[in-house]
């Protein structure tokens, strides 16, 4: 599966007052801070993206963003995961990105199952986070563990806000605490104790988000949903059809548009009849003056 490349991390640094406990304080809203370590770089621009919050949604499902790879092409990516309902909706869902496992196997986090976890949500705009220092896998690079602590702030933002717990029409900052510390340096590399927002420009440029990876859905139309950065963009999807032998041969094609309206972040639907059987579904951005499509995304998916 593609994954596009962005160009640049935002890594901004502001002074904060102090902490007591997990009380956050208002404040300065900078994404994070490489103690070392370059910025990240690529050698190719991906677009621009937004990173708009999630709305408030009836399912019990927990938002989980990770981390998706294909040579040197990183965004994140989000999964809705069945999650147990003792702790809050921001901790179930950082639970489960520091605990399980993504459920599709392009996907991957850094993350590590902490011994204690805890959140908590002051005047509805701000998130503060109290993890457990063995939550960090110090093996990773900057540009990587950058992306990590942004894998966190875009799960417990998303988590509060399709919960409704905060006010999705406003900035969210969340404020990470180590053992009730603010002075941790994360996987070596990043200065926690400020507040920090989603950086924008981290999300996939193309996105399937139904059905998820290994689902099953009956057979008949096929309700298949997504997201492009490029409002109005063009996007050629392809269905492959998995044999007895293992081969992938192609079943259906097209093209389809994202919606123009910002606003909608350009979603994508379509509606596929697809008999019984197992299925990859590929899209991308379709590629302009001869230039190759980019930017794919897969799913695997059964209809029974």
């Amino acid at each position: 599966m593609g994954r596009a490349r962005t160009l640049s991390l935002a890594v901004l640094l502001a002074a904060v007052p102090g902490l007591t406990g997990c009380i956050a304080e208002a404040g300065p809203s900078p994404t994070a801070t490489l103690v070392t370590g370059p910025a990240v770089s690529g050698t190719a621009q991906a677009p621009a993206t937004s990173a708009p919050l999630e709305t408030t949604q009836s399912s019990n499902k927990a938002p989980v963003y990770w981390i998706g790879r294909s040579n040197s092409d990183v965004f994140l990516y989000r999964e809705f995961r069945d999650v147990p309902e003792q702790e809050n909706p921001v901790t179930r869902a950082l639970r489960a990105m520091m605990s399980d496992k993504p459920l599709d196997p392009d996907f991957f986090t850094p993350w590590q199952n902490p011994s204690k976890l805890a959140s908590s949500i002051s005047g509805k705009d701000v998130i503060t986070v109290d993890v457990s220092e063995d939550a960090f896998n110090s093996n990773v690079d900057a540009d990587m563990a950058a992306r990590a602590i942004q894998q966190l702030i875009y799960t417990a933002t998303a988590a509060a806000a399709s919960s409704g717990l905060v006010d999705s029409g406003q900035q969210i900052r969340v404020r990470i605490l180590v053992d009730g510390h603010t002075d941790y340096v994360a996987f070596d590399h990043i200065q926690l104790g400020a507040l920090m927002t989603r950086t924008s420009g981290l999300v996939a440029p193309v996105w399937i988000i139904d059905p998820q990876e290994a689902v099953e859905v009956p057979q008949g139309s096929v309700k298949i949903t997504g997201r492009s950065t490029t409002a109005g963009g063009k996007l050629r999807w392809q269905i492959l059809q998995s044999r007895d032998n293992g081969d992938k041969e192609p079943f259906l094609t097209g093209e389809t548009t994202a919606s123009p309206e910002q606003g909608q972040a350009g979603v994508f639907t379509l509606a596929l009849n697809l008999p019984a059987g197992d299925y990859e579904l590929r899209v991308a951005q379709a590629g302009s003056g001869g230039q190759p499509d980019q930017y794919e995304d897969s799913r695997a998916f059964k209809v029974r």
